[in-house]
């Protein structure tokens, strides 16, 4: 199998409004879909993060059952030459940076929570490479 990418990153979360205001208002993700009590979806690129309620998703009917509780954790992939301006942009936003990794040297990343408690990170491209 030659998989290309992974298409749909997902986590489960309390408030959607809340939800809303964190992933657009702050870090500027396009919402693409919103289900009143059940979710909000955002476009990043090729990708989709899906944000549900996880009791609407523990209880499906439809599709597979699927939820999550605790901290989970993705990472946001930015131009190398972008990084620092998006750690100052964020910091600006009123985000708490909670930890800044060096891996190798110049290729660093940095943590931070959104409403509710997922720890996100921002990465430059190449960082697997």
């Amino acid at each position: 199998m030659d998989f290309t990418q992974i298409k749909e990153t997902c986590l489960y979360v309390q408030n959607l409004d809340r939800t809303r205001e964190f992933y657009e208002g702050v870090l500027g993700l396009k919402v693409i879909s919103h289900q009143n009590q059940r979710h909000i979806f955002f476009r990043l690129g090729t990708s989709v993060l899906l944000c549900f309620i996880s009791e609407a998703t523990r209880n499906e009917t439809v599709l597979p059952p699927h939820y999550a509780e605790g901290k989970q954790h993705i990472a946001f992939e930015v131009a190398p030459g972008d990084y620092e301006s998006v750690k100052r942009t964020m910091i600006e936003r009123g985000v708490t940076i909670t930890h800044e990794q060096e891996w190798r040297p110049l290729v660093n990343s940095f943590y931070f929570e959104d409403p509710d408690g997922h720890v996100l990170e921002i990465v430059p491209a190449g960082m697997w490479d």
